[in-house]
This record gives C-alpha cells, structure tokens and sequence, in this order.
C-alpha cells in the first residue's frame, strides 16, 4: 500500500512534508443518502480522557494557555536557546539522531531538553532499532530501554520521573499526550450508514456489491470458524509457543507482545500485523476458512509467487490502520474474531479530508495518528454531500472493501481479526491495469518481482482459464459504449421538440 508519511497542517496540528440500515436481500436506493436519520450537529463539547490516562507528561501545557497566563514565560524557548527559532518537530528530528547517552545527558542541560529528550517516540526508536522484538515493555519506552541494558536500576512509582515542568506550552508535544490518551467521541461511532446483509447468494453479492463496487457489512458468515471460539489470548499464546510475528517493524513472540499492548499509552500503537501466519502456526490457518463470497481468488494462479495476501491482525483499543487504499488494486475481507473496530470508508473518486496522495499514487501524506484524524477532520464530511460510509464492525461480522475505496480502521478494544486481499472476475482487469503502471515498482507491494508481476499474472489467468480475459475485456467495452450512448431525459429534451395538443 502506499507509504503514509507524517502531515501536520498547519491550521491543525503538525507540519507535512509529509438508525443502523438492517438490510436483507436489498440495498438502499443511493449509496449516499442525501439525509441521514442520524444527529451530527450535537457536539458533546470537549474531550473525555481515558479512565487509566496518565497526568500530562512532565506539566506539558498546550500553547494557547500561555496567552491566559500573561506573566508567564515559555521555558520551551528559554531552554532551547538559540535553537527556539525551530519547530519542535525538527527539535525532535535533530534529536532523533542521538543515542540513549546523548539524550540522558541532553536531559540534565535545561528544563526545555528535559522534556525534548524525553519524548517517548525517541525512545521507542531506540528499544525497536537496538532491541528489535526482543524486549520486556516496562511501562514507558525510556524505562523498557534502561531496563534491558541496566536490569538493576529501577525506577520510582509507574517506572517515570514524576518531575513536572512548570511553564512549557507546546501544542505539538501536547497533543502528542491528549492523542495517546483520548477516548473516541460518541458522535464519532454515532453513524452508521452501511448496508447490512445476512444470507444473501453469492450471486447477489456480486451483482450488488463485488461488481458495481460498494462496500457491504456481511452478518452470520463467520458461523462454524473454530477461531470464534478458541482464539483467546491463551490460547493463541499457548499454541504459537515461542514463534515470532511481524509487529511493526520488528518479530515480537505474542506473549511479549501482549505485554506491550496492555501497558502502552502512545498515540500510534504497535500492530501485529503478520502475512505469514499460517505457514508459522499452521493450526490457525485450519481453524478459520474464506468465507463462500469471496473464495474466486484468481491470484491463486501464481501458488507461492503470489503477492501476500492473508494477515492475522491483534492490536489493543486505539491501534488500527490510518487511511489507504489496499494494495495492487484488490478487494478485501475483513473477519472480527474478538472486539470490535469502527471503520471509516470513501469511495475511490473521494479522498478524504486531511489526505493528499501524490499524483503518482506512490506515497500518501496523512494525519500523524487515526485520533488526530477524527479530532482535526472528522466533522470536515458534515457538509459534504457524498458522506463517508461508516459502521462498527463487531465480533463474528466481515467487512467487505471493494478495490480503490479508502478506509481507515481503530480498534474500540483489544480486537483479532483475519483479512485477505484478493483478486475476482469483477476485478481482474483493473488488476491487470494497475500491475503494468509505468511505475509499478513503486507501486506493486508483497513481493519482490514487482516488475514482473503483470506478465507472470496474465500468463498464469491466460493458462487457467482461456479466454478470461477477452472476455472480460468485451464486456467491458459494451458496458462502456452502453454507457456512452445512454442519454438523459434532459439531455433529450434539448434536442427535442415539445408538442402539446388539447
């Protein structure tokens, strides 16, 4: 999928360069409905902070409480000297390059660098580059640091300095906390506007979803999955044993894994996210199975040359994926074993607010964190006539994303979920389409022949059923001209005469 690199507006946060549709059997008459029997226009004032949220970290104040406090000085720039003229995000990039030494070290020089080398995304760089998965999360990440190189030091109280700063106002560094700490807002889960089937044939659901496209919330399908009822966390931790999943950028064993997650307060929690799960832990690809809908995966042509395709997703409440679009042009499924998580669609023709692809599609600059977009862009939509598709997806329930649609996901709790992407009749072409772009080695993800990809794809379809292909490719150009020759009662009638006669 394409890189998301860090955004902050400026009229927002950070600087970039980087009642529920029950439905069966039918649909509603517009994807968009022009009115929606919902309240959005309540706003329930300010923000609700989670019940286990820390104090704000070392007195970190937002910027516009200094301009209530007149007599105050912003110990930000005192501190810093000559380098206050920077912003706190290349504070903090310049700072970045230093090791564990130099912060501890840069932290005893003034109050404002206390703060500066104590921000905890540096220090979580450190434990992921140094430690990789191999580490026992402490309570922060500058206390899991300390502890793995020096295992006799041991911290006060929750494992941090209880020194508060008085008079440093930063909005960045603070909603850097607010972000970490921040429950969802009700009006935030409030709409739920996706059409819900439960039952329908295979047929119906291409004809009304997988072909013309639409995202759909699929009910009872997940019945009989052995995974609904044994994919506990002891299980899971019992069956995998000492085996490593892909967290991030690291291989972390689930048990530690399910240490990090329950002590981590951060604004952008570590996801298990792993591709190859079911070749690590073959049990758990036996208890889960391709729900009928979507089991025409035409990328199974290529056998084990096929871009990755399956994950096993764990994260705690909070942690989730920032808006995308899946890779190589697919469709996708997406099971909820255990939790929940709230999902935030747009179609393909709609980028959301907040976001802004490059033209060529390679890479996406985006909020820092999904909090941060609801927070500065979530009521942006209020207005907008084609609103964005929500719903909450709970246990037992697929999600079906159709090829190009954005979407973004947050887990609402501690949530295990099963997705695949793959690759239909209803979507072939524009697979193909997308896998022979002039810059498909930016563009191509899960496999290392992204040059290739196109060829050794049709080649295989060509092989495996003759004659796909073209016909696919005929169909579509009589949809086309269909389309193209379709004129509007409008249209007509500047064209034709109107008579009328008594």
């Amino acid at each position: 999928m394409p890189k998301c690199k860090n955004l902050l507006l400026t009229s927002k946060r950070r600087k970039s360069k980087s009642k529920r549709q029950k439905l069966h059997q039918h649909e509603p008459e517009s994807l968009f409905p022009e009115k929606e029997v919902e309240e959005e226009d309540e706003d329930e004032g300010g923000f609700k902070l989670k019940i286990a949220a820390p104090s704000q970290e070392h007195g970190v104040q937002p910027l516009g409480n200094l301009y209530f406090n007149p007599g105050a000085v912003n110990v930000r720039n005192t501190g810093l000297g000559n380098l206050q003229i920077l912003s706190d995000e290349l504070v903090l990039d310049i700072l970045g390059l230093l090791g564990a030494n130099h912060l501890g070290v840069l932290a005893t020089v003034t109050k404002s660098f206390y703060i500066f080398a104590n921000h905890e995304p540096l220090w979580r760089n450190l434990v992921l580059e140094e430690l990789k998965g191999d580490f026992l999360f402490n309570g922060s990440w500058r206390s899991t640091y300390v502890a793995a190189y020096h295992p006799k030091f041991k911290f006060a109280g929750d494992g941090e300095s209880n020194l508060k700063i008085i008079d440093f106002y930063s909005d960045y560094l603070f909603q850097s906390w607010l972000c970490a700490n921040l429950e969802m807002k009700p009006k935030w889960l409030r709409r739920d506007n996706i059409t819900r089937v439960r039952g329908i044939s295979v047929e119906d659901f291409i004809t009304k979803f997988e072909e013309p496209n639409k995202p759909v919330l699929l009910e009872g399908c997940l019945d009989g999955w052995p995974a609904i009822e044994k994919w506990s966390r002891d299980y899971l931790t019992k069956v995998v044993g000492d085996v490593e999943f892909a967290v991030g950028p690291v291989e972390m064993k689930l048990e530690k894994y399910f240490r990090y997650s329950d002590g981590a307060r951060e604004e952008r929690p570590l996801y298990l996210f792993d591709p190859k799960f079911a070749e690590k832990v073959p049990v758990l690809d036996s208890e889960y199975d391709v729900p009928v809908y979507f089991r025409e995966d035409l990328f199974g042509v290529l056998g084990n040359e096929r871009p990755d395709y399956r994950w096993i997703i764990i994260g705690p409440a909070g942690s989730g994926s920032s808006f995308h679009i899946d890779p190589n042009s697919t469709s996708a499924w997406n099971a909820v074993i255990t939790g929940s998580k709230k999902w935030v669609l747009f179609p393909p023709d709609v980028v959301p607010p907040g976001v802004h692809p490059s033209p060529d599609g390679a890479e996406v600059a985006c909020p820092v964190s999904i909090i941060e977009w609801f927070m500065n862009f979530y009521d942006d939509t209020k207005d907008w006539e084609k609103k964005p598709i929500e719903c909450i997806c709970k246990a037992g329930e697929v999600m079906f994303v159709p090829n190009g649609w954005w979407h973004l996901v947050i887990n609402l709790e501690e949530s295990i979920a099963i997705t695949q992407n793959y690759a239909s009749r209803s979507n072939l072409l524009n697979v193909l389409e997308f896998l022979k772009k002039p810059n498909a080695k930016e563009l191509v993800s899960g496999t290392t022949d992204r040059e290739n990809l196109h060829d050794k794809f049709k080649k295989a379809i060509e092989e495996a059923y003759p004659g796909t292909i073209q016909e696919l490719e005929k169909k579509a150009e009589e949809a086309k001209r269909a389309e193209e020759q379709r004129v509007s009662f409008w249209d007509s009638a500047k064209t034709d005469t109107f008579k009328f006669s008594f």
